[in-house]
Order: C-alpha cells, then structure tokens, then sequence
C-alpha cells in the first residue's frame, strides 16, 4: 500500500514499537487468540534491537540449566540492582525469560544458543557465571520474509565485513582474536556471500541475517507467517482512556490522525528518550548530548513514556541510562554526515590507556561499557576534566586492533583513510608529549600515566584499577600477550589518541511497571489496559548492567509476560489452555505502510 493506512475497527491489543519486545509481544499476543496490530514510528521494523548483537541474557536458560539456577540467579540480580528494584519484579524475569527461549524456538521459529565462555558483567558479585548465561540468535534466512525483509532496519556498516558479509557476535570475535581455526571459519563466511549468485542480483545485502537482524528479523518472519496487521510510519500520539482504562490510542501517519480502539490492552515497546534532547537535559547526568548515542537517529524520542506521563503515570529510573563511550566517525560515502561508533571491547586490548583531560586514570578500561559510563560520570563530578575523555594507543595497537571505527591498521592502514579525519577523528604524533599537546592535555601527565601503564605491562598486575584481574577483562584481552590480556606496552611511535564522549545505548527510565508489566500512576494504583516494555518502562536492572542480552532480555521477557497477562485476565481459561487451543483470527496485514 502506498500513503497513509486507515485502519478500520478495533483489535483486543495495539503493540506500539517494533523493536525487539514488541515483536515477541505480538506474536506472543496473537498465539494467544487475540488480534494484534503493531504500529512503529519509522519506516523500518526492528528499532535499536536490530542494529545490537542481538544477544538475550537468560539466567537460568534451557542451555545452561545444569550449571546454574534460579536461586544464584535471584541473588546475583539482587545484588546488581542493589535493593532499587522490587524482587517479585526479579523473579518474574527469572521464572519467565527462560519459557520465552522456549517458546521463540518452538513456536516462532528463532533459536538462541548459550556461549558458555561469555561471563556476567560484575563476576565479583554473588551468583554471577563465568559463561552461558548470554545467549546469541541463530542466524536467519532473510529471504523467508518475502519483501519485508526490506522494510527490516539494517545493521551498520561496520558490523559487517566490508560493509557488506553479515556475522555472528561469536565469528566476529573470532576474528578479531584470532582463535583456532578462525580463518577456515572467516572464508567460510565470506564464501557463503559471494556465492549466493541469486539473491546478489536482487540486492548487495546479505541475506544471512545475523546479530540484532537475526533476532528481530526472526521475530518478524513468525508475524508475516502470522499475517499480524503492521503498521510503519505511525507515531503514538497520545493515549484514549475511558472509565479509568486505556481503550485505544490515537495514531498519526503521514500528518493524518486517526483512532484506534483497543478492547484489551495497549502495549507500550516503543523505546526510550536517548535522542529527545530537551528530556535528556532534564533527567540525564551534564553534559549530555544526543548525538552521542549510537541508537538510531531521531527514533526514540520519548513518545510513550510521556503519553504515559499524560494519564497519571508514574516514572522511575530517569537519570540511568545504558552507558556506552562513543567515538564520532564521519560518514565515507556521503558527504557532511556522521555517526557513532560504541568502543564495546576496545578498552580491554592492550597497549592502550584512557585518561581524562588531566591527563590521568580513572577506571578500569576493560571493565563494561555501562560502568565505564558511569565512571566518567564520576570523574567529571569530582575533576570537571571527563566527557569527553581520551584512549590513547601506539602503533602497535593500531595495526593489530580495531578501535570503534577504525579497522585495525594491518587491514585499513593510514594512508587509505580520508586525509582529514587526521588529528580530527584521530589524533596522531611522534611523541606522547605531542600527542598531548594535540589534544589539550597535560604533557608531563600523560607521559608519567604512559610510563606507569608500561611498567603494569611488565608486570600484568594494575595496581590502580586492576585492569584484566578478572574474567570479565580477560573475555575482550588478547590472549597472546602475556602476563596479562588486557596489559600492553604504549611504546612504539606514532601514538594515537580518539576521543571518547559519553554515549548510550538507549535510555533506562521509564514507566513504573509492576511484576505483570502493567503500568502504575504516581499514586501507585494500575492503570487497567496499559502495559509498558523494553526502554519505555523503568529497568528491570536499575543502574546495573547484569550481563550482554540484558537489554533485549527483559524486553523480550516482559513483552511475554504482558501478551500472557492480557490474554488470562481476559478469559475464564489458563495461558497454557489459550496456547492449546491456538486460535488465531486469520486475517492478512492491513499494511506495511510502502
């Protein structure tokens, strides 16, 4: 269909957002003998979820039940999240999220497998996993889509072999760490895309959908099987109540208002505030700039958190975020643009420091890109000198080490980069005083920081921070550097520095929710028919960022648990009888909004 959509009648349940926690609540929603319609703001499905790694955390999941449990994983989450959040909440995580792994296999089709040598991001804290609670999808068929494979957001460029050759998380740091058999497994990759004759005429884009494209493009594929009713470019302009209930909401197309009536539930997955400006400045931790987030531009704008606000909700969690450090990379193809690029792991390889504009330590490089948020928060407290902050390197690293955007110099040297990304995208000199002086930082500091961090490498032990002490380091070290993974000499000229801001991944406050994800009004109370998932509803996790997946794995969880709550408390009949029976309406897409 071409220009605006109207949708006639009324659906049991309206789903607004079509990020990863939306689609599991759709299908899930559907399953359940209700009739969905999904409605997303931009014009392609998937929402963050679809440029992430895709990777879920499921304690206790159906891969690593044998070396974990429920109760380590209560006492680990209780831990993390230091009392902020209420333990029913944290239990109904734990009981659910490994169901959802079930059922996404059983009945949508998208696997997950555990990676038993990822650990828990805090592996100090009691209950915490050195492996297997991170659980990465399994790559998808993007061709089972038919056409909305196109209308599925696609993964940045570099989270692509030359931009183009899809990978998993677990190939990609294969890769990059040069384990056994790495390069069998990258020309199987690489020749798995060039001789897929047939689909590279329709189109340079790899098929093989992997990461964030494999869990939400699976997800998808089980709506268009479905034929759920979807709607792209379609904003959530405020909710309709009636009686005390949510009974529908009011959705805006192409300038076009429209209402939809909804006799069951609205579910709210529509993302957080990371790039509504004026909200940031309210809530967020100064300074804080919008284009420092790595999430999709102009998306996630706050639109269903402050249609909440509007009917009397409460919000929790406003000044949290998922903490990710970014570098700005200028676009190659087009002109007076640029993106993020979130330094992951880079911290954690060695020869490399961070310093602030001192020219001095502050954390843990290797620890998780969360608390190293959280860390130059901290530091310009106390200094006023962080965000941005700096990660200095020499020559050594750059050929063997990638660095956000900046493909390892063995692979991209120098000279193939664009001319005036030099000392503007990365700062280069002879000397570490030069290097200072380019980026406005003390010269005397930053050569005794320097000279501190070669003796630790001689050494392998931090004893300022503790850098690659524990497992967490070690998973993103080089594991040929000896005495410690994370530890290397800064060393052999040009030295290299790139400025680091304090970028996220997507905001953490939102709508207050209880244990069923229904969203509570400041007096406490539950609004009936509203529902809230994902980064529009307060985190499950508070500050803390348990393990990889825990972004996507509470809204996928939770998207669940309200498709199930929604379905039981408006039947005489269990969860499971609705499944059994499996009566599902039948009626095709009313759009896909082309």
């Amino acid at each position: 269909m071409t220009g605006t959509t109207n949708v006639n009648g009324s659906y049991d349940v309206l789903v607004v957002g079509a990020g990863a926690g939306g689609l599991v609540a759709a299908n899930r929603a559907h399953d359940l003998g209700l009739r969905v319609l999904l409605v997303e703001k931009s014009d392609r499905f998937g929402g963050t979820s679809a440029v992430s790694g895709g990777a879920i955390w499921v304690p206790n999941n159906p891969d690593n039940a044998a070396r974990d449990s429920k109760e380590e994983a209560l006492t680990y989450l209780k831990a993390c999240t230091k009392g902020e959040v209420a333990e029913d909440r944290l239990m109904a995580y734990i009981d659910n999220a490994p169901d959802v792994v079930r059922y996404m296999a059983e009945k949508v089709g998208q696997r997950f497998i555990s990676v038993p040598e990822y650990p828990d991001y805090y592996p100090a804290l009691p209950g915490a996993k050195a492996g297997g609670r991170t659980m990465d999808p399994a790559p998808v068929d993007g061709s089972k889509l038919g056409e909305i494979f196109f209308q599925l957001r696609e993964p940045y460029s570099l989270m692509k072999m030359m931009g183009r050759v899809s990978m998993t998380v677990s190939e990609a740091r294969a890769f990059t760490s040069k384990k056994p058999g790495w390069q069998t497994m990258l020309l199987k990759v690489l020749l798995g895309y060039w001789f897929d004759f047939g689909w590279r005429l329709k189109t340079r884009r790899d098929r093989r959908l992997t990461m964030g494209n494999a869990t939400t493009g699976g997800l998808l594929k089980g709506l268009v099987e479905r034929n759920v009713a979807m709607l792209r470019n379609t904003q959530l302009v405020r909710l309709v109540e009636d009686g005390g209930r949510v009974t529908g909401a009011v959705l805006s197309q192409d300038g076009h208002e429209y209402t939809v009536d909804v006799r069951k539930g609205v579910i709210l997955a529509a993302g957080g505030f990371e790039r509504n400006q004026v909200m940031r400045e309210q809530y967020l931790p100064q300074p804080t700039e919008q284009k420092w987030s790595i999430t999709p531009m102009v998306n996630n704008t706050g639109d269903a958190i402050r249609a909440g606000i509007e009917i009397g909700a409460a919000v929790e969690f406003m000044h949290y975020a998922w903490w990710t450090p970014s570098m700005r990379l200028p676009s190659k193809d087009t002109p007076n643009t640029e993106t993020r690029v979130g330094l992951f792991m880079e911290r954690a390889f060695p020869g490399s420091v961070c310093v602030n504009r001192l020219g001095r330590r502050f954390a843990n490089e290797a620890m998780s890109y969360n608390d190293f948020g959280y860390a130059m928060i901290a530091d310009n407290e106390k200094t006023g000198a962080n965000a941005p902050c700096w990660l200095v390197f020499d020559a050594t690293f750059r050929r063997k080490y990638i660095c956000g955007g900046l493909l390892p110099g063995a692979v991209a040297p120098d000279s193939s980069l664009p001319p005036e990304w030099v000392d503007n995208v990365f700062y280069r000199a002879d000397t570490v005083e030069a290097l200072a002086g380019k980026i406005g930082v003390d010269r005397a500091a930053l050569a005794d920081t320097v000279q501190r961090m070669n003796g630790y490498a001689a050494t392998g032990v931090d004893p300022e921070f503790g850098r690659g002490g524990n497992v967490y380091d070690r998973y993103f070290g080089d594991n040929a550097v000896k005495p410690n993974p994370c530890l290397g000499r800064i060393e052999k000229a040009p030295f290299y520095a790139v400025r680091v801001d304090l970028g996220d991944i997507g905001t953490k406050g939102g709508l207050k929710v209880d244990a069923k994800a229904r969203v509570l009004s400041e007096s406490g109370d539950i609004i009936r028919g509203l529902y809230a998932v994902g980064n529009c509803s307060a985190a499950i996790t508070a500050d803390s960022y348990p393990g990889a997946g825990a972004t996507l794995g509470p809204a996928m969880t939770f998207g669940y648990i309200a498709a199930n709550d929604i379905a039981s408390s408006m039947s005489n009949r269990t969860v499971e009888e609705l499944a059994a029976a499996g009566t599902t309406p039948g009626f095709r897409s009313v759009a896909t909004g082309d």
